[in-house]
């Protein structure tokens, strides 16, 4: 088994459980962990063989563009769409990060984070 990793990745979307947020937006980051076999991939150096890490990229793009109140439901929306794709994927962890959240303080960044193996 193996992990391919997508860190960092940032999107400006429309998330968020104040009216304001789904109309003027924020800037997100999502890291992606994704743990599958790899051991065809390493032997052929074959992109057929292996688990295509751009796809993985274009799905949460998709899925970041989808507006939503809840991170939660951001990260399981990605993580279902992976795993409609992806098959092969053995587990699944999905963090959401809002930059600067809208709480009255001064914040970073608030996030979350899932995680599903394929038996569940």
């Amino acid at each position: 088994m193996g992990l391919i990793q997508l860190e960092g990745m940032e999107f400006y979307a429309f998330h968020g459980c104040f009216k304001e947020e789904r109309i003027v937006g924020n800037h997100f980051m999502v890291n992606v962990t994704l743990e599958t076999d790899m051991s065809t991939a390493a032997k052929t150096d074959n992109i057929e063989d292996a688990l295509n890490y751009q796809k993985v990229y274009e799905i949460v793009k998709s899925e970041m563009a989808v507006k939503s109140k809840l991170l939660e439901n951001v990260a399981n929306r990605i993580i279902n769409a992976l795993y409609d794709k992806f098959p092969a994927i053995e587990k699944c962890s999905v963090k959401v990060s809002k930059i600067n959240p809208p709480i009255g303080g001064k914040m970073e960044k608030v996030s979350i984070c899932l995680t599903r193996c394929a038996k569940n």
